[in-house]
Formats: structure tokens, C-alpha cells, sequence
């Protein structure tokens, strides 16, 4: 295990997970510019950690995040905020690249504005019940421009999305489950827990067999079924040959978990 803190954002592996920790509590973990660079940082890191296996986002402290800090920010998104050299886009709209690993996060307190933008982008959700999320852009004169118009309805359906999306208004934890922005409410004492057990459980799996899936299903996303149909049979041909699918067979027949090494 490795603990480390680079500024804004925690970084500790665990096994094959990758903690990454929101660490501006004393500010509900809002997101001024310094913030926003080390995630993006922390993530490139992730991409490239060939240990790493999947990511687990969380805070430090009672909130995940109270959003963007518009006071420090706005003026850098005017000119052109970029993603980092050495960064991946946590939100996969600001040009960067994207991790090819799946992302998990996990939120209690506030969930605000890019922090559900956030969770749009990754992989699979968790809160605790005690969390309050709201899209309160259009409140600040402005419009969420994080992900939030691409995503919110794809999982929540039109009327739903528009309904938060359009007002601003807050919303707790069990209609975060109802409109599919979450997949587990668990209470707070068993939020980091749950959260590890799956990210454990997505680890122990075969971590080309992960990757793929990942990829397949976001093209067929963004780039259309047919896309995504084309590069099925090229893929699993790959992946056949690879030393992850014979132990996967072999652990088959020996009753017994694969042991995999990602290759």
C-alpha cells in the first residue's frame, strides 16, 4: 500500500485499486483550478500505473464536492481551460484523453454541479443516503457544461433530466437512484467499504477482458451500434491469444478463480 497527496487530490493503491481523493475539505472540496489540474493529473497517473486496475474516486471529509468554485475558475474556463500535459479528462469533454480503466466513485454530503458531471462519466455510483446532489448552473447565469446535458438523460430519460437540469433544484440520494445517476445507496459507515469490495471484485477479473468491454460498450455510445458491432469479432480474436483467456480456461476447468496478469 502507498499513500501519497499531490496538492489537491490523494493518491493510494491498494492492490490494483487506485484511491483518488478530493482534499480541499476546508472548502467542501469545491473545485478551484488547482483542484481540477491534480485530478486530471491523478487520473493520467492511473492510465498509466500497469498495476492499477480500477480507480476509486472519493473526499476527504463530510462532502464530496460543493462544485465548481466559480470565484477562482471562471476566468481560466473563459480562455480556454485545457486538460494537462500528462493528464486524462476525468469528464470526457475537455478535449483530453480518457482513461481506458474503469472508474468508480463514491460521494456522500454535497455532490454539486461537476461532482455529478463526474459520476456521469465514470463507471459505476455510489452514495451514501446522506447525500444531496443538485445542477444548479442555470442558477449562476450559466449551464452545466461538464457532461451533464450529454448524459443526465440517457440514464434518467428526458422529462427526468430536464426536470433538475432546467430548475436547479436539489435532489437527495434515493432520487439519484431512481434516475439511474447512482447504482447503490448504502449508509455513510458502509460507503468506502462497499465501494472497495466492488472495486476489488472488478479488479480480480481479467483486466483485457475488462478493458475491452469498457471500450466496446462506450463506442457503441459515441460512435453508434455498427461501430461498435465491426470491431467484436477483430477484438475477441486478439484476446483469445492472449495469456489472460488460457488461464481463464484453465481456471475453468480447475474450478477455481483465474489468476490474471493482464497480458
Amino acid at each position: 500500500m502507498t499513500h501519497s497527496s499531490n496538492g489537491r487530490v490523494s493518491r493510494e493503491n491498494r492492490g490494483h485499486i487506485m484511491l483518488i481523493g478530493l482534499d480541499r475539505p476546508a472548502k467542501r472540496n469545491a473545485f478551484d483550478l488547482d483542484l481540477l489540474n491534480d485530478l486530471c493529473l491523478a487520473y493520467g497517473e492511473f492510465e498509466r500505473d500497469g498495476n492499477a486496475r480500477v480507480a476509486l474516486i472519493h473526499a476527504h471529509g463530510e462532502h464530496f464536492t460543493a462544485g465548481l468554485d466559480l470565484t477562482k475558475v471562471a476566468a481560466s474556463f473563459a480562455a480556454g481551460w485545457q486538460i494537462p500535459e500528462d493528464g486524462c479528462d476525468p469528464w470526457g469533454v475537455f478535449g483530453g484523453p480518457r482513461v481506458s480503466k474503469p472508474v468508480i466513485v463514491a460521494a456522500q454530503g454535497y455532490c454539486y454541479t461537476i461532482g455529478i458531471e463526474l459520476m456521469l462519466a465514470s463507471d459505476i455510483n455510489l452514495c451514501a443516503s446522506n447525500t444531496r446532489f443538485a445542477q444548479m448552473e442555470v442558477q449562476r447565469g450559466i449551464f452545466p457544461f461538464g457532461g451533464a446535458t450529454l448524459r443526465l438523460h440517457q440514464s434518467a430519460g428526458w422529462g427526468n433530466a430536464m426536470r433538475w437540469l432546467l430548475t436547479g433544484d436539489p435532489f437527495d440520494a434515493h432520487e439519484a437512484y431512481r434516475l439511474g445517476l447512482v447504482q447503490e445507496v448504502v449508509a455513510s459507515e458502509e460507503l468506502m467499504p462497499r465501494a472497495l469490495r466492488l472495486a476489488e471484485r472488478i479488479a480480480a477479473q481479467a483486466p483485457l477482458g475488462v478493458q475491452a468491454t469498457l471500450a466496446s460498450a462506450r463506442q457503441a455510445v459515441y460512435e453508434g451500434e455498427a461501430a461498435a458491432v465491426a470491431k467484436l469479432h477483430p477484438t475477441v480474436t486478439r484476446l483469445m491469444a492472449s495469456e489472460d483467456a488460457q488461464e481463464g480456461v484453465r481456471a475453468m476447468l480447475e474450478r477455481r478463480p483465474g489468476d490474471f496478469r493482464g497480458r
